[in-house]
């Protein structure tokens, strides 16, 4: 690791150890720069001077950064150039198909066998399937919202984005919901990197992650035997495509689907928190024009970025805007830095509720990786924002907020707030 970039120390010291760092130096895969929140500041500078930028020293190995908007969505689209195969290197900067944490999930796979999978559970998402789950979410919306405390400080994203979450994932995948919380815990082991106070080795994390599978395991052959009605299990086990394949895939898209459906949509809840508190007038501009909110999950996506990357692995000898890339060089699609390209998106570092272009974020990918779960994220997020509005003048945040240490998850642990007063008498 390029240890010149590798402490936490105060932004004013990074700003000038990054403006005295030469190019070829900067090293932007480091999970202390997103938990300080200033790795915006590098991608800036690589956008402007290396927007296809080489990195030979890493704890992730050598990589490349891909860091303007239209480079993210070419890399994106040229599937025979950039493989997402797990037996290529997989989708994240960090995976290998040789370690035990990484197993194959059609997220991981190129064309056919993706279009195979992913067209499986599709149906899950359809338009017709988000009116049925519509009226359970704005139930739990304004169960949850309802018992938050006024005047008191609380934990918003265990109160608020992750209740609301998880309900939503258990009801998605047919699992108990009682049991819902454990989505969620299973989640942040799967993502969680070795090495942590939480997780201080790959055994500490392969045996969370074990109970989670064997729990799964016992469902799937439930309902192999008697498939539930749309669940998502039930389409993989009754479905051609899938209802044979190997137990690691079965655990693969396991994981891609708990980990999908947590943390792209209980970041981006959180991140709205943090976004209205940061630029109260646009929540004044929200509240004066209530057909405004059909922008809010475009726009919370692309400033929120709640996964930071996804990886591509060279499949041949390729050039992109003049740099060479060698056959089996690790390729980084960085979503935050893309998200925040100045060619793009104007003004790009603020929330903007009506930007005219919010939807050109690259948050939940492009072409036949875009996520496949876009359209349940933006349910929970605006019928969430649908009950805020008729109950809370104002959600206040009291502190800083705490972000994830990562360089895949851009989150929030915690998020401490208050609520100072509900709206009388509205409904």
């Amino acid at each position: 690791m390029d240890t010149s970039t590798s402490r936490i120390i105060e932004s004013s010291e990074y700003s000038e150890e990054l403006g005295q760092l030469p190019i070829e130096r900067i090293n932007v895969a480091q999970a202390e720069l997103f938990q300080a929140g200033i790795a915006s500041r590098y991608f800036e500078r690589l956008r402007k001077e290396a927007p296809v930028h080489y990195c030979a020293d890493s704890m992730f190995g050598p990589y490349w950064s891909i860091t303007k908007h239209e480079d993210i969505e070419a890399v994106e689209l040229d599937t025979a150039t950039y493989s997402s195969e797990l037996a290529n290197g997989g989708v994240t900067i960090a995976s290998h198909p040789n370690e035990p944490d990484f197993l194959p999930a059609f997220i991981s796979m190129d064309p056919p066998r993706h279009t195979q999978q992913r067209r499986v559970i599709a149906p899950a998402f359809s338009p017709e399937r988000m009116e049925v789950l519509a009226g359970p979410i704005r139930a739990w919306s304004i169960e949850i919202l309802e018992g938050l405390p006024i005047g008191e400080p609380f934990d918003w994203v265990d109160r608020v984005s992750i209740e609301l979450t998880a309900r939503t994932l258990a009801l998605l995948l047919g699992f108990p919901q009682e049991r819902s919380r454990d989505l969620i815990r299973w989640s942040e082991a799967m993502v969680a990197m070795v090495g942590t106070e939480a997780f201080p080795t790959i055994a500490d994390k392969l045996r969370v992650m074990k109970e989670c599978f064997d729990a799964f395991d016992d469902i799937w052959e439930e309902r192999r035997r008697s498939p539930a009605d749309a669940d998502l299990i039930s389409m993989l086990a009754t479905q051609p495509a899938t209802r044979n394949m190997p137990r690691s895939e079965l655990h693969g898209n396991i994981l891609l689907l708990i980990v999908g459906g947590n943390d792209t949509t209980r970041n981006s809840i959180t991140g709205s928190v943090v976004a209205f508190d940061r630029f109260p007038s646009e929540l004044k501009k929200l509240r004066n024009d209530l057909a405004l909110i059909g922008n809010l999950t475009p726009e919370i996506l692309r400033w929120q970025t709640p996964a930071l990357h996804m990886r591509r692995t060279a499949t041949c000898d390729t050039v992109l805007k003049g740099q060479r890339i060698a056959k089996g060089d690790k390729v980084v699609l960085w979503y935050l830095s893309g998200n925040r390209d100045e060619d793009v998106f104007e003004r790009a570092d603020q929330f903007m509720i009506d930007r005219p272009n919010a939807r050109r974020h690259l948050a939940l990918g492009v072409g036949i990786h875009r996520c496949v779960g876009a359209r349940l994220a933006d349910l929970q997020i605006r019928t969430l924002w649908e009950e805020i509005l008729k109950r809370f003048p104002r959600i206040e945040v009291l502190q800083e907020p705490e972000r994830t240490r990562s360089t895949f998850i851009h989150g929030y642990p915690a998020l401490k707030v208050s609520i100072a007063e509900r709206y009388r008498d509205r409904s």
